[in-house]
C-alpha cells in the first residue's frame, strides 16, 4: 500500500485507506477539506493522481492477471476515497465508526465517479487536459490563431481567485509587446530599404515639369514621411528636401501643397529634418503657404514654422525677414482655438526681446486681436499663450497704451480666478506691466477686489504682483482708492507687510499702496485709523531700520507722514520710537547729500546722485515733512526739540531745493509755538534765511517762512511787529492786494495742511524695485503724476525679461 501510495496510485483492494472524514485528525485544515469536497477540484485531483500510459507500461507486473482492461480501469479508479466508503475509522471521541456530521458523505461528493471507465474514456480525459493547457498558452501568446466563430470548445479556466491572475495570464501583455517589437523591427528595416531606393527617383519626379507627376511624387513622399524608418531616410537627403520645398513653392493645386506641407511637417519633428528644411530655404516658402485658402495647408505651415522657431537657430530672423510676423497677426482672426494657440506662441517667440517685432505687431493691429481672444475664448492653452504675448508687449511703451485702450486690463483681469497657475501668473505679470498706464481706467472694481483677495495667496509671486498692481492703480485715482478701502484693502495690505518679513519686493509695493490709500480721498481718515487698528504702526517703524534699503525707507517715511495727519496716531508713533529714527535718517541723508554735492562740484570723481535709485534729497524732504506734521502735537515737539534738531532745520533753509526749504520752514513754524524753541531758532540765526524766503516764488515756502517769523516775534515790541507786518504785506501780497484785508497776519493758521499742488515735484528716478512714482518722498503726488512704469522689469530687477 505504501509503495503504491507514494507513486500516486490508488491502493490495492483490501487495504484500508485513511479516513478523510476527519481532517483535523490527520492534521488537515478546512482548505484540504475544500479540495476533497469541491467537484471540480476532485476531478483535477484524480486526473493528477492517475498514472500516465508510460507509467502503466513500466508497471505491468502490478496489473491483475489476465490483462482484462475493464479490471485494470476498475483498479486505477478504486482509490482510497472510493474504498473508504465501505470502511470505518473509530472516532476520536466515541470510537464509533461513523463520519462527523459536519461533513457530507463521500458517496454524495463523488457522485458520478462511482462507475467504471473504459480505456478510451480515460485516454479521452487525458488528451482533453493536455489540449486545453496548450490552448490556454496559445490563446495568450498567439490570440489571432484562435477561431472566434464558435467552432472551438470553450477552454476551461484554471483561475480560482478572480483578483489574482494565473502565470499564463501574466505572460499575455509582455508576450504581445515582444511580438509587436519583432514585427516592427522587421517592418522598420523594410521601410528604410524601400525609402532609400526610392529617394533618387522621387527627387527627379518632384522636379518634373508635369504637375500631375509632381503631385503624385509629393503624395508618395508624404506617405513615406509618416513612417519612422522612411522618414529618417528622407530627412538625410538634402536634395529631396530641396526638391520638396521647390515643389511646394511652385505648386498651384491644393493637393500638391497639402502633400508637400504635410511631409515637411512630419520631417520637422526631428532636428535633422529642421536643419534640412532651414538650409533648403523652407522658411520663406512656408510663410508663403500661410496665405493659402486651404485650412490643412495653413495648419501644416504654422506648425512647421513653430517647430523651427522653437528648435532651429536662425529661424526667428528668417521668419521676420520673410514677413511672417504680419501674416501671423493676420491669422489671429481665425476661430480654431488650437490653431490660435500655435499662432500666438509663434508671436511670443518672435516678439520676446525684439523691439522691432513688437512694433510690427502693433502696426498690424495685434493688441486689439489679442485682447479680443482673451475676452472671447476659454481654452486654457490659448489663453496662456495669448497672455504670454501680452506680457511681452506690455513692456513696450508703444504697445502698452494700445493694450489698455483696447480694454486689455479688464480682459486679462477676467482670468485672475482661473485654476491654471501658469495662466494666473502671466495675467498678473501683464497687469503689473500695464497698471502704470491704466490708472485712469474705469469699471475695474471687480479687478481691484480680486487683487485684494489674491494678497492672501500662499504664492509669493502672486502676492508680489498683486501688491504692485494695487500700488499703481491707487496712484492719483480717488475712485480706486475708495474701492480698495471698501473691500478690505487696508487690512489685507497691513497683513501682507506683516507676513512678508524682509522681502522688500513685497513690502515696498504694499507700503506704497497704503501710502496712496491714506491721503486725498473721502475715506483717507478711516484708512489712517485702520492702519493703527490692524497693528501696522510697529512694523512700519521697524522697517525704518536696517536692513531696509532706501526705496523701502522712502515709502515708509511717506506713509508715516500721512498717518501723522490723524492725531490718534501721534502717541503710538512716538511710543514706538518713530521720531528718533526719522531724525537719524534725516541726518544721515543730509550728510550723504552734502558729500555727493561736494564731489560733484569739485569734479574729483563722478558721483551718482542716486543710492538704490533714490536721491538723498528725497529722504531729507520726506523725513523733515513727517517731523513737520508730527510737530503739531506738543509732546512730539518736546521730543524733537530735545534731540537738538533745530540747528539742522535752520541749515536746511539754505537748501537749493524748494521743497526742502518749504518743509524746513514748516517744521520751524510748528516748533516756534513754544517759547523755548522760538528762542533757540532765533539764536541759531534763522531770522535772516526766513526773511529771505519771504520773497520766494514758491507760495508755500513764503507762507511758512512768514508764519515762523510771526511766531518768533510774540515777545517782541509792537514796533518790531508792525515793521514785520509791513514787510510781509509787501512781500506776500504785492501781486494781489485784494487778498489782504488789513488784518494782522499773526492771526493766520500756520499749521494748515500743505497743498501739494503749490510746488512742482522733484525729478524722480525709480528705485530698483519701486512700484510707484509718488516721488515726493512720501507725499501724495500731484494729479497727473505718473506711477511706476513696469515696462522694463529687467531694469528694475523684477520678473522675467521680455
Amino acid at each position: 500500500m505504501h509503495n503504491s501510495q507514494q507513486a500516486g496510485y490508488p491502493p490495492p483492494e483490501g487495504q484500508q485507506p485513511m479516513d478523510y472524514g476527519h481532517p483535523q485528525q490527520h492534521g488537515m485544515g478546512p482548505f484540504h477539506h475544500f479540495l476533497l469536497h469541491h467537484p471540480i477540484v476532485t476531478f483535477k485531483f484524480v486526473s493528477f493522481c492517475r498514472p500516465t500510459m508510460a507509467e502503466m507500461m513500466m508497471n505491468q507486473g502490478e496489473l491483475p492477471a489476465g490483462g482484462n482492461p475493464k479490471a485494470q480501469v476498475q483498479m486505477w479508479f478504486d482509490s482510497g476515497i472510493q474504498s473508504g466508503a465501505t470502511t470505518a475509522t473509530p472516532s476520536m471521541i466515541s470510537g464509533h465508526s461513523n463520519h462527523d456530521s459536519n461533513y457530507p458523505d463521500t458517496n454524495q461528493v463523488l457522485g458520478d465517479w462511482q462507475r467504471e471507465y473504459t480505456m478510451d474514456e480515460v485516454n479521452h480525459i487525458h488528451d482533453q487536459y493536455v489540449r486545453t493547457r496548450a490552448d490556454r498558452v496559445r490563446d495568450v501568446l498567439f490570440p489571432e490563431t484562435m477561431m472566434e466563430d464558435g467552432s472551438m470548445h470553450p477552454i476551461p479556466g484554471t483561475q480560482f481567485d478572480p483578483n489574482q491572475a494565473t502565470s499564463v495570464q501574466r505572460l499575455a501583455q509582455p508576450s504581445q509587446m515582444l511580438k509587436k517589437a519583432v514585427v516592427n523591427l522587421i517592418n522598420y528595416q523594410d521601410d528604410a530599404d524601400v525609402a532609400t531606393k526610392a529617394i533618387p527617383e522621387l527627387t527627379a519626379l518632384l522636379n518634373d515639369d508635369d504637375r500631375v507627376v509632381v503631385q503624385q511624387a509629393a503624395q508618395m513622399v508624404h506617405m513615406l514621411s509618416k513612417k519612422v524608418a522612411s522618414r529618417q531616410a528622407l530627412m538625410n537627403s538634402p536634395a529631396l528636401v530641396s526638391a520638396l520645398v521647390r515643389a511646394m513653392q511652385n505648386a498651384t493645386d491644393p493637393e500638391t501643397q497639402r502633400a508637400c506641407t504635410g511631409a515637411l511637417h512630419n520631417l520637422s519633428h526631428h532636428r535633422q529634418g529642421l536643419l534640412s528644411i532651414f538650409k533648403s530655404g523652407g522658411i520663406p516658402a512656408l510663410v508663403k503657404m500661410l496665405d493659402s485658402p486651404i485650412e490643412s495647408v495653413v495648419f501644416y505651415a504654422i506648425t512647421t514654422l513653430h517647430n523651427l522657431l522653437l528648435h532651429q537657430d536662425g529661424a526667428k530672423e528668417a521668419v521676420r525677414l520673410a514677413g511672417g510676423l504680419q501674416k501671423m497677426v493676420g491669422l489671429l482672426s481665425r476661430d480654431n482655438v488650437k490653431f490660435l494657440a500655435i499662432d500666438t506662441d509663434c508671436l511670443q517667440i518672435l516678439a520676446y526681446g525684439n523691439q522691432e517685432s513688437k512694433l510690427i505687431i502693433l502696426a498690424s493691429n495685434g493688441p486689439q486681436e489679442l485682447v479680443r481672444i482673451m475676452r472671447t475664448y476659454n481654452y486654457e492653452k490659448l489663453l496662456w499663450t495669448t497672455s504670454r504675448v501680452l506680457k511681452v508687449l506690455s513692456v513696450c511703451s508703444s504697445n502698452k497704451p494700445a493694450i489698455v485702450e483696447a480694454g486689455g486690463m479688464q480682459a486679462v483681469g477676467m482670468h485672475l480666478n482661473s485654476p491654471s497657475q501658469r495662466l494666473l501668473q502671466n495675467c498678473l505679470w501683464s497687469l503689473r506691466n500695464l497698471s502704470d498706464a491704466g490708472t485712469k481706467q474705469d469699471h475695474i472694481e471687480s479687478l481691484l477686489q480680486t487683487l485684494v483677495h489674491l494678497l492672501s495667496s500662499n504664492d509669493i509671486n502672486v502676492v508680489t504682483c498683486s501688491a504692485g498692481i494695487l500700488s499703481n492703480l491707487t496712484c492719483n485715482n480717488m475712485s480706486n482708492k475708495t474701492t480698495v478701502c471698501q473691500v478690505g484693502g487696508i487690512e489685507a495690505l497691513v497683513r501682507t507687510v506683516l507676513q512678508a518679513g524682509d522681502r522688500e519686493d513685497i513690502t515696498e509695493p504694499a507700503v506704497c499702496a497704503l501710502r496712496h490709500l491714506t491721503s486725498r480721498h473721502p475715506d483717507a481718515e478711516m484708512a489712517q485709523n485702520s492702519v493703527r487698528l490692524h497693528y501696522g504702526l510697529p512694523i512700519l517703524v521697524k522697517l525704518l531700520h536696517p536692513p531696509s534699503r532706501w526705496p523701502l525707507i522712502k515709502a515708509v517715511v511717506g506713509l508715516i507722514r500721512n498717518l501723522a495727519l490723524c492725531t490718534a496716531n501721534h502717541g503710538p508713533l512716538r511710543e514706538h520710537g518713530a521720531i528718533p529714527r526719522l531724525i537719524q535718517l534725516l541726518m544721515r541723508a543730509q550728510q550723504d547729500a552734502q558729500r555727493r554735492t561736494s564731489l560733484a562740484s569739485s569734479h574729483s570723481q563722478m558721483s551718482s546722485p542716486y543710492v538704490d535709485g533714490v536721491r538723498m534729497e528725497e529722504i531729507v524732504e520726506g523725513t523733515t515733512g513727517s517731523l513737520h506734521i508730527m510737530a503739531r502735537e506738543p509732546h512730539s515737539r518736546a521730543v524733537i526739540r530735545s534731540l537738538n534738531t533745530i540747528p539742522l532745520f535752520v541749515q536746511l533753509l539754505y537748501s537749493q531745493v524748494e521743497n526742502i526749504q518749504r518743509v524746513a520752514a514748516g517744521v520751524l513754524c510748528e516748533l516756534a509755538q513754544d517759547k523755548d524753541s522760538a528762542d533757540i531758532i532765533e539764536a541759531e540765526g534763522a531770522c535772516a534765511p526766513l526773511t529771505e524766503l519771504l520773497h520766494s516764488k514758491n507760495e508755500g515756502v513764503a507762507t511758512y517762512a512768514a508764519a515762523a517769523l510771526f511766531r518768533m516775534s510774540d515777545d517782541k515790541s509792537q514796533d518790531y511787529k508792525k515793521r514785520l507786518s509791513v514787510e510781509l504785506t509787501s512781500s506776500l501780497f504785492k501781486d494781489d492786494g485784494a487778498l489782504y484785508n488789513g488784518g494782522d497776519l499773526m492771526n493766520m493758521e500756520p499749521s494748515m495742511p500743505y497743498d501739494h499742488t503749490m510746488a512742482p515735484p522733484l525729478s524722480h528716478h525709480s528705485s530698483a524695485s519701486s512700484m510707484h512714482n509718488s516721488q515726493q518722498a512720501g507725499y501724495p503726488p500731484p494729479e497727473g503724476q505718473q506711477p511706476m512704469d513696469y515696462g522694463h522689469p529687467q531694469q528694475h530687477g523684477m520678473g522675467p525679461p521680455a
